[in-house]
């Protein structure tokens, strides 16, 4: 199901999702992705560099964020540009997942090409993770 652009106006809230990472996660998007970067699978690794322990993956962080607007659009090809700035590592302790927190806001629209730009919160324990994310989509005439 896609949503069409008449159903939707700005101030419109998507749901909020909460989207456990796992060391687990960490690893298994590192073989998807090929990013074996250390600090996000070895703790002493992240920890001599600086880090508090091992951190998520941005592009991973981004992704888990999206679909908090995928799906609700229903279609991962609806979104047509995607912006964030990384404002803290989300930092994944070996004993419990980290709950990234994301919500949404529909913050402007374009008739004349049926798109909407939504402004992502991603956040951890209160703390911002993706500054300035915004997605623009295309919703269904």
């Amino acid at each position: 199901m896609s949503v069409r652009f008449a159903d939707v106006a700005i101030g419109t809230e998507l749901p909020a999702q909460t989207f456990p990472i796992e060391r687990v996660t960490l690893i298994r998007y590192a073989g998807a992705s090929g990013d074996f970067n250390p600090i996000h699978w070895n703790q002493q690794t992240a920890v001599e560099v600086g880090l508090p322990d091992v951190i998520a993956h941005g592009m991973l962080t981004m992704a888990m964020a999206v679909r908090v607007v995928t799906d609700w659009v229903g279609d991962p090809g609806a979104v047509l540009d995607y912006k964030v700035r990384f404002s803290r590592p989300v930092v994944v302790a070996s004993d419990r997942a980290t709950p990234l927190e994301v919500s949404a806001v529909v913050r402007s629209m374009d008739e004349a090409d049926h798109t909407a730009e939504i402004q992502l919160t991603a956040s951890v324990a209160g703390q911002t993770v993706l500054a300035k994310a915004r997605v623009r989509v295309r919703l269904a005439p």
